[in-house]
């Protein structure tokens, strides 16, 4: 049994994004993971670092329990729609104000130590432009946060992404997105 956190990226929980997680923490529930969820859109905190990392600000009580979540798991997976070819603004800042120096990462002799190392992630990732659209621009969005939580020592083990999903989202469409998850739930060991 593994320790998931499923981290919804999208800032409302009655989104595409919210059925995906949804699934998610089904799916993971059944093959007997603990799960725990954390809705972005649910939580109280300021999106903005103020002072980059000069000085860390206080955090709110919702990001100091993200961080007891973090520390807790075995796995991250981000579930979130692509927008402007990158990630909403309210799992930005999450990402800014959680995965802090000291938490995350620390510098020792100039090099930077990963905190997190030995924690998974997954990324799944919306769109409504297609899949293969991204084939050839790239999936700028998943590739820096992926990127971001490398730095801290947390090993990306599978992406995922949805494209066209405004076209695609109807009854016989959510059995293939949920058919695409299990792929996801099965890398969970």
């Amino acid at each position: 049994m593994k320790k998931v956190l499923v981290i919804l990226g999208h800032p409302n929980k009655d989104s595409f994004n919210s059925f995906l997680a949804n699934s998610l923490v089904d799916g993971l529930v059944k093959k007997n993971n603990e799960v725990k969820r954390i809705n972005l859109g649910d939580l109280n905190f300021d999106l903005n670092l103020k002072k980059g990392y000069k000085e860390i600000q206080e955090l709110e009580g919702d990001l100091k329990k993200s961080q007891e979540d973090i520390l807790w798991a075995d796995y991250l997976i981000f579930v979130f729609p692509i927008w402007w070819y990158n990630i909403p603004a309210i799992l930005k800042g999450f990402i800014d104000r959680v995965f802090l120096p000291g938490f995350a990462f620390k510098y020792t002799n100039s090099m930077p130590k990963k905190l997190l190392k030995g924690k998974k992630s997954a990324i799944i990732c919306t769109s409504g432009d297609s899949s293969i659209a991204y084939f050839f621009i790239g999936n700028s969005a998943a590739k820096n946060l992926s990127s971001s939580l490398a730095f801290c020592g947390i090993k990306n083990i599978k992406t995922q992404l949805f494209g066209l999903v405004e076209k695609r989202v109807n009854v016989k469409g959510l059995d293939f997105y949920k058919k695409r998850l299990d792929g996801i739930i099965k890398l969970i060991k």
